[in-house]
């Protein structure tokens, strides 16, 4: 494509790539992108065929090179050197893809438990029917108050993604039904992408009765019995563990609002 030349002004060309003007001045004071003339008048002007060239140094920008290797790249341009910095770069846009990913998973689910917390009705006791689930589990007993230690722990095992998609806790029923809250089985998140065998935990499918607890984690036992009794009068048997989840924990200011779901699998009796 052949182009006409164009001068325009710093401004101009400020404004048709909507960059600030000192972005242009500094650019040019460091060498990296310069006016292409110089007019009768004293004035430099940016021809529009540079254009292209200014939107491929803004993309390596973009692509988090800094001035410096930005600029070493433009002083010597080879097709060698760009494959080499196109091909690291392709990796770092996947790796950052694959994140953006796993942040967009985590804040779909915070929204659909917000929504659900925010719509509760006062019966919060109910029999729903779940599909299998693959969780990621990490035998933990919470008898250490070391939250650094916990978190340490966690975060080395799981990494940071899997945190953000929530942490819950299990607990035996066994122990549920003999009010035994002293000594939890472990913790829990739904898998996000590959984890040792080790740590995988698959939550059976079936009918589980839920319930959302509205209060401090220490007031859980009274919506275990109060799931306990409804179990009772429907002839429902537990079976397996409890698995507690919070729902609302970064939307509230105080803990008497927290919101914890609380699911075990139940069975007919015979």
């Amino acid at each position: 494509m052949k182009y006409n030349s164009i001068k325009l002004t710093t401004a101009q060309f400020a404004k048709l790539h909507n960059v600030n003007k000192r972005t242009l001045h500094y650019y040019d004071e460091i060498g990296l992108f310069s006016p292409l003339a110089k007019g009768e008048n004293g004035y430099r002007y940016y021809d529009l065929s540079q254009s292209l060239d200014f939107e491929y140094i803004r993309m390596l920008k973009e692509l988090h090179m800094s001035i410096g290797e930005i600029q070493q790249y433009i002083n010597h341009p080879t097709p060698k050197k760009f494959l080499s910095i196109v091909d690291a770069k392709e990796f770092e846009i996947d790796r950052e893809i694959k994140k953006l990913i796993y942040v967009k998973k985590a804040i779909q689910m915070k929204k659909k438990q917000i929504e659900i917390t925010t719509n509760l009705q006062e019966k919060t006791i109910e029999i729903v029917d779940c599909e299998e689930e693959k969780l990621s589990f990490l035998p933990y007993d919470f008898c250490d108050d070391d939250i650094f230690s916990a978190f340490s722990y966690i975060k080395n095992a799981w990494g940071v993604e899997q945190i953000r998609m929530g942490v819950g806790a299990m607990i035996s029923v066994e122990k549920i039904l003999d009010n035994d809250f002293s000594k939890y089985d472990g913790i829990y998140t739904g898998a996000l992408h590959s984890v040792p065998t080790k740590h995988i935990f698959y939550r059976p499918k079936g009918k589980y009765i839920s319930c959302y607890h509205k209060g401090e984690w220490n007031t859980l036992p009274n919506a275990y019995q109060k799931m306990i009794s409804y179990a009772n009068k429907k002839r429902l048997k537990l079976t397996g563990y409890a698995y507690e989840m919070g729902m609302n924990e970064f939307a509230i200011a105080k803990e008497e609002e927290y919101i914890t779901r609380i699911m075990m699998k139940v069975e007919e009796r015979s």
